[in-house]
């Protein structure tokens, strides 16, 4: 095991992160222990206690990761988004899927306990993403890339809950539709579709009704 004396192990301190990364989504923050993610990562408690101060900082380091690593997917300005949702857009959004989510990490299942125990660095970052989902929509709006909303804000809270359904839902959809929705695979199928239904709609106008 490392000594609490090397404070120059940068990737040994990440080790450590990744470790409580892993054991916090699985479990949840409160059934971990320093000792139990100390032995994950390979390395002494000691050393844990010394890179991040207690649990709950190594808890704030593993929440900042997290929430870097997903504010990513919300990168992209608004003419960025109307490229990749119209036309042959549906491989920019699986590369954009992708490199938030490559496969075997632990950040989605972190993310979905985040949102379903509504803890509150997992509000934090929904409400973030909220607001940033609104601001590109109003932007696309004014370029010409989106419809006028009649109620913005539940419109972008639609579209930010259907791509959180990737990750909250993401073991029922892929009994459902026989693939992992968060593999490049998955991720290029549900972005066709749902393109599909964002431009061009999923219902056809019953008789007498005019389109909207």
């Amino acid at each position: 095991m490392r000594s609490a004396s090397d404070d120059s192990d940068l990737t040994g301190k990440a080790n450590i992160r990744n470790a409580a990364l892993r054991l916090f989504a699985e479990r949840g923050h409160d059934a971990v222990t320093v000792r139990e993610i100390a032995a994950a990562a390979g390395v002494s408690p000691a050393l844990v206690v010394h890179h991040f101060g207690s649990k709950d900082g190594l808890r704030a380091a593993v929440d900042g990761y997290a929430a870097q690593a997903f504010d990513a997917l919300f990168s992209m300005d608004e003419r960025d988004v109307a490229e990749a949702i119209s036309g042959d857009g549906g491989a920019s959004i699986a590369e954009m899927f992708a490199r938030a989510f490559p496969h075997g990490s632990p950040l989605p299942a972190y993310l979905r306990r985040l949102l379903l125990v509504n803890d509150p660095a997992g509000a934090a970052l929904f409400g973030r993403w909220h607001a940033r989902t609104r601001q590109l929509l109003d932007s696309m709006t004014e370029i010409g890339a989106a419809r006028p909303a009649e109620d913005p804000a539940v419109r972008a809270a639609f579209l930010l809950v259907n791509d959180l359904a990737l990750v909250l839902l993401r073991n029922q959809i892929a009994a459902a539709i026989g693939v992992d929705p968060l593999t490049p695979e998955g991720i290029a199928r549900w972005a066709r579709e749902a393109t599909a239904v964002y431009t061009e709609g999923a219902f056809v106008t019953a008789p007498g009704e005019e389109a909207s």
